[in-house]
């Protein structure tokens, strides 16, 4: 069986990042040299998939999953979020030990930009930064209906540990806590049904406000258009860098 660390590993060293450009030698091909070089490897049918996904994509709203183990929860989420158009993902690990499910992403790490990190603390602190209002699934006294949260503005939803939930870092440096409705006689979900639902929520939200999830800039549309061309086209690389060489 395949170690959890290396499991993890391998699904982090796969997933995508914020895309720059991409380094050819000395030269620093920008997303509009990208889309120009890969345009013509793809088909029109591809092409206006992408432009579809593109029109769905924002970065508004932010999954956070915060200590899990199960790098199949992991997985789930990330698929929930891309299935969204949620395009950015944090991990934030904090020295906790991995365990391996057969649960995969289907790809879906690759279309978001991942972001790791090591402490809550660097993370929240980010994110706050960014102007993201963190919001944390957890049942405290202070907790709202899950409906309550404003999802119009920036938000970062955040999952914890499958056992313990979030830190007291997370719950003390969050700027809300909000609970799921669960009218039944569970108290709790697993934490992908949890994700699910969150984000969903925040989707169809969104939705209901603007008449659709999508929102990116123009320079945001050509920056993923750019990325999703590069890792739609095979030796994309090797292309890149005979079209840098003509195009000197």
């Amino acid at each position: 069986m395949e170690d959890p660390e290396q499991a993890m590993e391998d699904l982090l060293s796969s997933s995508g990042s914020r895309f720059e450009g991409v380094q050819v030698g000395n030269v620093r091909l920008t997303p509009s040299d990208v889309i120009q070089a890969l345009a013509p490897q793809l088909s029109d049918e591809r092409m206006e998939r992408i432009d579809e996904i593109i029109a769905g994509r924002t970065y508004d709203v932010a999954p956070v999953v915060e200590g899990v183990i199960n790098t199949g929860n992991v997985s789930a989420v990330m698929r929930t979020a891309e299935g969204l158009g949620f395009q950015p993902f944090h991990v934030i690990q904090n020295d906790v030990p991995f365990k391996h499910s057969a649960r995969t992403t289907q790809g879906a790490q690759k279309w978001l930009d991942v972001h790791m990190w090591e402490k809550t603390a660097g993370c929240v602190s980010h994110l706050q930064e960014e102007g993201y209002s963190v919001v944390v699934t957890a049942l405290t006294d202070s907790a709202v209906p899950l409906e309550e949260i404003d999802f119009t503005r920036k938000t970062a939803l955040v999952f914890g540990n499958e056992a313990a939930g979030c830190t007291q870092t997370m719950l003390e440096m969050a700027d809300q806590t909000c609970i799921l409705p669960s009218p039944g006689f569970v108290q709790s979900y697993n934490i992908s049904v949890a994700a699910a639902m969150s984000l969903y929520a925040a989707f169809a939200a969104r939705v209901r406000h603007f008449g659709t999830n999508g929102n990116l800039s123009g320079t945001e549309q050509e920056r993923l258009r750019a990325d999703f061309y590069f890792r739609s086209v095979r030796s994309a690389q090797s292309i890149l860098e005979r079209w840098a060489e003509q195009n000197g």
